[in-house]
């Protein structure tokens, strides 16, 4: 141990070494003696001669014993760290349940015993280390109890002080908020505005083109960038980045990128300031191999299973009142995660309008569905379909009395603003009725630095007609460092945006990369967002079930961490929101390990110990 003595300090992981073979080895070693050093009596009953059954009725009278301490004894210590104690109990009740077991098919407390009798068994670092954390939080040993000052001191009468002391901390707390904020540049920045002039000045001339060229979206998407010689004309690329789109491109997977976000992203390689716009369309090399695989396999790709959920073609229903219409069924550029990529053919797909006979039957399924009262026109991006179309679409569902609402969504304010025309915007408005039907655009902001003139001025003409503007956001690995999205909902809110959801990232194998932990998303919504004014943080944190819908993560009621993986994935059981009325199955969801989220944070330039209350987030 004298080597990772030297590598570790106080007992820290050491984050840069964690993907290195020799040192992983060493440190299971080191945590799994850490975790029955931290644990004897529960060391001592894994130890017996007992069979599982009888060990696990052992482990359970240990657990029910901190729980009646919990109850009783604990009356003078901090309430977080008592409620704190009390979900960890319940989280080790869980993943040592029998029915986990059937449900999940891995025995963690199996796996546990066979360590205790120095046998071999297959664990990891990361499933250690939460297990640690967890058993920590159990016995009230975490430091979430320290506060930034103690106003203990003061007389219970000298309100006055009270209130200055209250004060004065709460200009702490708002200036660490800010500062954090500061450290991520926005596309609204003078230094970025100038920046990318000049990088729309170098693609324009590239493609031989005039500013009136360039502000005219139909430009845009006849001069869509879908080749990497081309495109590493404008930005400089990696060797990775570059491999990753020629793959993607030589087996007919949709890549394409409007000349406007491509201006978005910086010269250099690097992905400092621009690593959330260009992750948004250029996929990462194992994306491409995976959906690559999966596609030779015959695998489905279709992860939300909309198939179960389409009563028609073009028609995708999983609620009471509303619906979703996909009349067009492409993008101006498709996002690598999007969730309905795989059946998406290409960028701008000539062949992309539903043919007239399937629309006709889709709006009549609406017309004799009166019980559907808003409908969501998605695809693909319907904003690319000319006004014409646009309006053939709308007039028809106008028609039906019984549709109060009429929800646009499109990610053009973000990728094409020059898309949203003052033609468009009052095309768009000429479909209200005051007291009757509203109708309302949904984009995908996924970044600050994708806020700029043009999407603002997109925003204006949507809004000055009476059209809100609402955003979902999706929460990963790029948007994910502390405060990122509280900077979003921020600069959103300034152009006239309201943060509506934030979407925990879809858990696709092939999208893994983007993925953090749902304790992550937790964690932000509780600690940062929650210090926000609550105009910043109207969004709500979401998770999407394939086939059911939204789950609600701020409500705890809805779902349960009841298993560690060997590789450290927590497995939640999401209880679906139409159990009421429904006989719908749980589902049960493999979610990112924390410790590979807090590893790729510190590649990212962040501190770790800043992230240390994740493991309480469940």
């Amino acid at each position: 141990m004298e080597v990772i003595d030297r590598l570790e300090k106080d007992g820290a992981l050491n984050y840069a070494l964690l993907k290195n073979p020799v040192y992983q080895k060493a440190t299971l070693a080191r945590r799994i003696e850490m975790f029955w050093s931290e644990n004897p009596v529960f060391y001592q009953l894994l130890q017996q001669e007992a069979d599982l059954e009888t060990i696990r009725k052992r482990v359970f009278n240990y657990l029910v014993d901190f729980e009646r301490k919990n109850l009783t004894h604990h009356h003078n210590v901090d309430t977080t760290i008592r409620n704190i104690s009390r979900r960890c109990i319940q989280v080790l009740k869980n993943i040592f349940s029998i029915r986990s077991e059937e449900l999940t098919g891995q025995s963690v407390l199996g796996l546990l015993m066979e360590l205790a009798h120095q046998r071999e068994a297959k664990v990891s670092v990361a499933l250690i280390e939460d297990l640690r954390k967890i058993f920590l939080g159990m016995k009230g040993k975490t430091d979430f109890g320290s506060k930034v000052v103690s106003m203990d001191h003061y007389e219970n009468d000298n309100h006055r002080a009270v209130a200055r002391m209250r004060s004065e901390t709460l200009n702490m707390v708002g200036g660490t908020i800010q500062s954090r904020i500061d450290k991520y540049p926005g596309g609204l920045d003078d230094e970025v505005i100038r920046m990318r002039s000049e990088n729309r000045d170098r693609i324009m001339k590239v493609l031989g083109a005039s500013p009136a060229d360039w502000n005219d979206w139909k430009w845009q998407c006849r001069n869509i960038i879908r080749d990497v010689s081309v495109l590493e004309k404008m930005i400089r690329l990696t060797p990775k980045e570059k491999m990753a789109i020629e793959r993607a491109t030589g087996n007919k997977l949709p890549f394409g990128i409007t000349p406007y976000y491509v201006s978005l992203m910086d010269y250099e390689t690097g992905r400092k300031r621009d690593h959330a716009v260009r992750a948004q369309v250029i996929p990462p090399l194992d994306y491409v191999e995976n959906v690559l695989l999966s596609k030779e396999l015959g695998s489905d790709l279709d992860f939300m299973g909309e198939k179960d959920t389409s009563p028609i073609d073009l028609v995708t229903r999983r609620y009471p009142q509303i619906a979703i219409f996909k009349p067009y069924n492409t993008c101006a550029q498709i996002c690598v995660y999007c969730q309905r990529n795989w059946e998406i053919t290409d960028v701008l797909d000539k062949g992309a309008k539903a043919p007239k006979s399937k629309l006709d039957e889709a709006l009549e399924w609406f017309r004799q569905n009166p019980e559907v009262t808003e409908v969501l026109v998605t695809g693909g991006d319907p904003a690319v379909m000319n006004d014409s179309m646009t309006r053939k679409v709308l007039s028809r569902l106008a028609e039906m009395d019984h549709i109060r609402r009429i929800r646009i969504g499109t990610r053009t304010p973000v990728v094409l603003p020059m898309r949203i025309t003052d033609e468009y915007a009052g095309m768009l408005a000429g479909f209200i009725e005051p007291g009757r039907r509203e109708v309302a655009v949904m984009t995908h902001f996924e970044h600050l630095y994708e806020i700029t003139p043009e999407s603002m001025e997109a925003v204006r003409r949507l809004r000055s007609r009476g059209i809100p503007v609402y955003n979902q956001g999706v929460f990963t690995m790029e948007n994910a460092r502390r405060f990122e999205m509280v900077g979003l909902r921020k600069a959103l809110r300034a152009i006239g945006v309201d943060p509506y959801y934030t979407f925990n990232a879809k858990g696709k194998e092939e999208t893994r990369a983007y993925r953090v932990p749902i304790a992550r998303l937790i964690q932000e919504q509780v600690e940062e967002a929650r210090l926000t004014p609550g105009l910043d943080r109207c969004d709500e944190a979401v998770f999407n079930i394939p086939r059911i819908g939204k789950s609600y993560l701020r409500a705890g009621q809805d779902h349960e961490v009841i298993m560690l993986l060997p590789d450290g994935s927590r497995v939640y059981e999401f209880y679906p929101w139409d159990l009421a009325f429904a006989d719908t199955k749980p589902y049960l969801h493999e979610d990112v390990p924390i410790l590979d989220f807090l590893t790729e944070i510190s590649k990212r330039g962040e501190d770790p110990d800043d992230y240390n209350s994740i493991w309480y987030y469940f």
